[in-house]
């Protein structure tokens, strides 16, 4: 690194500067890594109990399912009917029977059979009476009177939370009570099968999901009762419990519970309304990546050190492109910068940046006419920013928005001083009485300008004769102001800025209509519409579409389409009526397509996919396919135009450079486009605009002639187009480091020149 870079007061603010931020993003990148850690340790925790908790709902809801469908199988079996199974004889086939559907089930303990107001009880095990069951099957909390009644008014299935069961050998067990009334889904049940299901058989199902994580497992009924709870390491108090799951939701969620943040997981059953509920401390997830803590301490201590050798490096690299970049300005600008002392590195940049803003300023108008033209195009009102509402001044701040396009005759107006002037009014015009405000825009046709006119309207009902009198007022300013007869095409009025394009489309389309009459004035609201009570497609809407496909507009185009289907569809007429109706934008479509030139292209995919259409949604789904088609030809077309046009107009820049009448509003005049519009093309084909390819061709053509005449260097500027000798020599100097008079020394052989060309020269 070369030492006089540290006597730059620069350098030594980048080095301090890199030193300095290097802390924030180290801190920012230490936190980053250690919550993403967390975040992703506990996402996958988190995902993972909601797939088990899922699994477990899968697998329970089966087996419960499995339950419901043993029942039903009970109260269609023969040998469990109640004569059946009170009959001494054939009582030993029922007992059976139930023992058979006891072992088709892993989760029964065991299955009993009840009928309703009868004073025995069977199970897989035998007959007992009540008073004996009652006996020698105890409840901890269900006693033998609830137990009778709730047997005898089962009406659904109902499932009684985890109970201790004492047996007469004095055994306890953890069991659920499953009753289900049959016969299945009647309103007056004969009797009840209950079940006994051992709480181990649900809570092996939930034992896994926490892993080795302390929290709790949860099975919650449809009534809010808990049926299994399973606990690892610290629990809730039941207070908590009962506070919790109480508004207990599906999905992921963390809640603090008893000033600590919990993690929550459910899944609901829809088929029996379980929800199966994980409640875990948030804090274990952070237990779990201390690892990362002494990552991230040498990963610190690493880059601390390596930060200080990359602080250098990154302030070498950026200083040096800054200290080329000034010296480059130095030497471009007009105002002596060789003295600056080396700390001024930004300051010569500024100065010579403020010397080349305002050559960016005359390429604003330029700017602002391609925005204004996509706004017509495309009514991407989005694209408005605010930067671009200062910088082009514009304003759209009201509620309503259409589009005019304004034309005259070619042999009417041939004043390109006249033209300029034109446009200039309508670059920004103002009605404070109509509370209404324009912005003008060149369109690509010689003698056409567009204007968005943006008003504020409290009336509609009046908006028509708003827009007519606005109207009028523009064409009471050109007739005022210019030698010509305006014809006028007006669009629709729009409140959403994005419909723009929409009005514009229908002022073209209004144009396009215009009578043979000179200053006529078409509205496109006032085009001939059918009567209401046809519903034949209106000849505006067709114009419409014609409009929009010629621009190569498919939105518009498709909205037009869509929206006539509609209104079809909801007509009542029949299919085959509307069909025929419908054949009405398929001609305008063609005959579109046939003023574009490409008809032949289209035949094909016309009787493919039109003719053969078998429904109204087909169909319409085949018109909007050829009008997406025919607006890709459309926009292809004026492609191959702009590009044939840049193509002639540089062979004619070829020829005529050397004439110094020669402008770009001469040239946009001579092929019958705007000059914004020859400009903005030829800048997007070339790559350079037009005054810069012009001065190339002088350049060459004076460099040639400075090495192979004898041409005095006046001479030779003036035979080049150029008038502005002086000019022309500092800018030949800039370019080629050479005034011209040295070039001819350097490069020609004819270097005798007598005193008035040194002094021309110099």
């Amino acid at each position: 690194m070369k030492l006089n870079y540290f006597k730059s007061k620069l350098f030594l603010k980048y080095i301090w500067s890199y030193l300095f931020i290097l802390l924030i993003p180290l801190v920012f990148m230490t936190v980053l890594i250690y919550k993403n850690a967390v975040t992703s340790l506990r996402t996958e925790i988190e995902q993972s109990r909601l797939a088990q908790l899922t699994q477990a709902k899968v697998v329970i809801d089966g087996r419960i399912k499995e339950l419901s469908e043993i029942a039903t199988r009970i109260s269609y079996d023969k040998r469990l009917a109640k004569y059946q199974v009170h009959d001494p004889i054939t009582n030993s086939e029922s007992i059976q029977a139930l023992d058979q559907y006891k072992a088709t089930s892993s989760m029964i303990g065991e299955i009993y059979l009840y009928f309703h107001n009868d004073d025995k009880i069977y199970s897989s095990k035998g007959l007992n009476n009540f008073d004996v069951f009652t006996d020698n099957l105890r409840f901890k909390t269900w006693d033998r009177n609830a137990l009778f009644l709730d047997l005898n008014r089962a009406k659904y299935p109902t499932i009684r939370p985890t109970d201790i069961v004492s047996n007469s050998n004095g055994v306890q067990k953890s069991m659920l009570v499953y009753l289900i009334p049959i016969t299945p889904n009647s309103s007056n049940p004969y009797a009840t099968v209950m079940y006994l299901i051992n709480e181990s058989e649900l809570s092996n199902l939930v034992d896994t999901i926490l892993g080795s994580y302390e929290g709790q497992t949860y099975i919650i009924d449809n009534e809010g009762h808990v049926l299994v709870n399973n606990r690892q390491g610290k629990v809730l108090s039941s207070a908590e419990t009962k506070s919790l799951l109480g508004d207990i939701k599906p999905g992921i969620e963390e809640r603090v519970i008893g000033g600590v943040a919990h993690s929550i997981v459910a899944v609901k059953s829809q088929s029996n309304g379980w929800t199966y509920v994980t409640i875990m401390p948030n804090s274990q997830f952070f237990s779990s990546v201390v690892h990362i803590r002494s990552f991230m301490l040498l990963l610190f201590i690493i880059v601390v050190i390596v930060g200080i050798a990359v602080a250098l490096l990154l302030a070498r690299m950026q200083y040096q492109p800054i200290s080329m970049l000034a010296h480059f300005a130095a030497g471009k600008s007009d105002s002596d910068q060789g003295n600056r002392t080396a700390g001024n590195e930004l300051e010569r940049i500024r100065t010579a940046l403020q010397e080349y803003s305002s050559k960016v300023d005359l390429q604003e108008p330029f700017a602002r006419h391609h925005f204004l033209t996509m706004l017509l195009k495309f009514g991407h009102a989005q694209s408005l920013t605010p930067e671009l509402h200062e910088a082009f001044n514009l304003e759209f701040n009201r509620s309503h928005y259409f589009v005019m396009v304004i034309g005259w005759d070619e042999d009417e107006h041939s004043d390109i001083q006249e033209y300029q002037e034109m446009i200039a009014l309508l670059t920004q015009i103002e009605f404070p009485e109509l509370s209404a405000h324009g912005y003008g825009v060149e369109l690509s046709r010689v003698g056409q300008l567009g204007l968005i006119i943006n008003f504020d309207l409290e009336d509609e009902s009046a908006q028509f004769a708003h827009i007519r009198l606005i109207t009028e007022a523009v064409r009471a300013n050109l007739l005022e102001g210019f030698d010509i007869v305006p014809t006028i095409g007006v669009g629709s009025a729009y409140t959403g800025f994005d419909q723009l394009n929409q009005s514009y489309i229908e002022a073209c389309s209004a144009f396009e209509l215009r009578s043979t009459d000179h200053g006529s004035i078409n509205y496109f609201d006032k085009l001939s519409t059918l009567p209401e009570h046809t519903y034949w497609l209106p000849s505006n809407l067709l114009m419409k579409l014609s409009q929009s496909l010629k621009q190569g507009s498919y939105d518009v185009a498709a909205q037009i389409i869509q929206s006539a289907f509609v209104s079809l569809h909801s007509s009542g007429l029949s299919a085959l009526y509307i069909r025929c109706i419908c054949f009405d934008l398929l001609n305008t479509i063609l005959k579109t397509v046939d003023e574009l030139g490409s008809s032949h292209l289209l035949v094909q995919e016309i009787s493919t996919h039109l003719l053969h259409s078998s429904s109204l949604d087909e169909l319409e789904s085949s018109l909007l396919e050829l009008a997406s088609d025919v607006c890709q030809r459309a926009e292809q077309n004026e492609v191959q135009e702009e590009q044939s046009i840049i193509d002639r107009i540089i062979i004619y820049i070829d020829e005529h450079y050397t004439d110094h009448t020669l402008s770009l509003e001469t040239v946009a005049f001579e092929f019958g486009i705007s000059p914004s519009h020859a400009s903005r093309t030829f800048k997007e084909k070339l790559g350079i605009n037009f005054v810069q390819y012009v001065w190339q061709k002088r350049m060459e053509e004076a460099k040639l002639q400075l090495k192979t005449t004898q041409e005095s260097i006046k001479n030779i500027i003036t035979n080049v187009g150029y008038m502005d000798a002086p000019n022309f020599i500092r800018k030949f100097k800039k370019e080629t480091g050479y005034t011209p008079g040295q070039y001819r020394k350097q490069f020609s052989p004819f270097v005798n020149l007598d005193s008035s060309e040194s002094n021309l020269d110099s």
